[in-house]
């Protein structure tokens, strides 16, 4: 699935500056990894080469990086951290609590790009329980489709600007 097939990404402008800045590296380094291919690639036998096999191999996954940053960064909405209205919206972390559970679950409603390296939880508002929190007030309950074709009831009863 690429970025595309999703609708708009909000970002904070710290975060869409942080891929942006990542984004940049993985570009600059692009000579770097031809210059480890070539060498690798000056060593003989391709086929015993190991440097060789691994610098391709990094080319690689730096290719496919690159052409994910520049697809999300394309399709970013970036903004102010969004209101704290207890609504629950891109961008919000949200306390919940699950029919049956007596305990509270916090996450943070975005995409895993935004949520960084932090150490909160992150769903996205296209999965079913992000799809069916959207648009929630605190103290409302809402259900989603569970992937065993069970329904789920879930109270959203906190919704706060995520800070990072």
């Amino acid at each position: 699935m690429t970025v595309s097939d999703t609708q708009v990404t909000w970002l904070t402008q710290e975060a869409y500056s942080r891929l942006k800045q990542e984004l940049d590296e993985l570009i600059e380094n692009r000579p770097v990894i031809a210059q480890k291919i070539n060498t690798s690639r000056e060593e003989g036998d391709l086929k015993e080469n190991g440097g060789y096999h691994a610098a391709r191999e990094e080319q690689g996954q730096q290719e496919a990086r690159i052409r994910h940053l520049q697809e999300l960064l394309r399709g970013a909405k970036v903004g102010e951290t969004p209101a704290a209205n207890g609504i629950a919206s891109p961008g919000m972390l949200l306390t919940v609590r699950y029919a049956g559970d007596d305990e509270d679950e916090t996450f943070l409603l975005a995409t895993r790009e935004e949520g960084g390296e932090g150490e909160v939880e992150v769903y996205s508002p296209e999965s079913p329980l992000g799809r069916a929190l959207l648009g929630a007030k605190e103290g409302e309950t809402r259900e989603y489709e569970l992937p065993n074709g069970k329904t789920q009831k879930v109270a959203l009863t906190k919704a706060v600007p995520y800070t990072g």
